[in-house]
């Protein structure tokens, strides 16, 4: 079933990959990246639905960081659609400045902010998963701290009734046999072909 209606206000919230360098001073600017590529797409085809996009990603964040600014930059919006993508800082943070987030505390804060939205807002949830890609050496081992999350990512759709985008699935089987970094040049952040991959998925998901 469509998550998506006429007139309806669909809000993008996470990090880097949501925020893919927007303008911050411009509350419509929905960035370079998959927000942008779902708007144009779901435009295209279905002209003069009256759907707006927002996106208020922010590099860098956290899912500690989305609980702290919830209020603002989500409930203050009062949209119909929210999706959240959020978590590979969570684990990436671990290993590149020892501050680990624990899978259990990640469950708490991304919890939270649910409640948060099912309590005040009528809000359909889409839920996407954090992925990674193992470009760089040593990113392999990351899956010990990324996994539990996306577990907990999964969970918390079927509890809340969200739908959820697979993706961690989606990109790494897209990246079986050809060069992973076409898709995400560190692991992490997409190329435009990988923000398109995020895109379709997206659409798939909730259209």
């Amino acid at each position: 079933m469509s998550v998506l209606k006429p007139q309806s206000k669909v809000l993008f919230i996470g990090d880097s990959i949501t925020d893919a360098g927007r303008d911050r001073t411009d509350p419509d600017d929905l960035g370079r990246g998959y927000p942008r590529l779902v708007a144009a797409t779901y435009a295209e085809a279905h002209p003069g639905d009256g759907v707006r996009f927002l996106n208020r990603g922010i590099s860098g964040n956290r899912v500690r960081d989305l609980r702290a600014r919830w209020e603002p930059d989500c409930l203050d919006l009062a949209p119909d659609v929210v999706s959240v993508m959020i978590g590979i800082n969570d684990t990436w943070r671990r290993y590149d400045r020892a501050d680990a987030t624990s899978a259990e505390d990640f469950a708490a804060d991304y919890e939270r902010i649910l409640a948060l939205t099912t309590d005040r807002l009528t809000a359909r949830l889409v839920l996407v998963e954090p992925f990674l890609l193992p470009v760089r050496p040593g990113q392999d081992s990351w899956r010990e701290d990324l996994d539990p999350k996306i577990a907990v990512v999964r969970r918390l759709a079927r509890e809340y009734a969200a739908t959820l985008v697979p993706l961690d699935t989606i990109v790494t089987a897209a990246a079986a046999n050809r060069d992973a970094a076409e898709l995400a040049g560190d692991g992490v952040h997409p190329t435009m072909e990988g923000h398109a991959l995020i895109a379709g998925s997206w659409l798939e998901a909730t259209t």
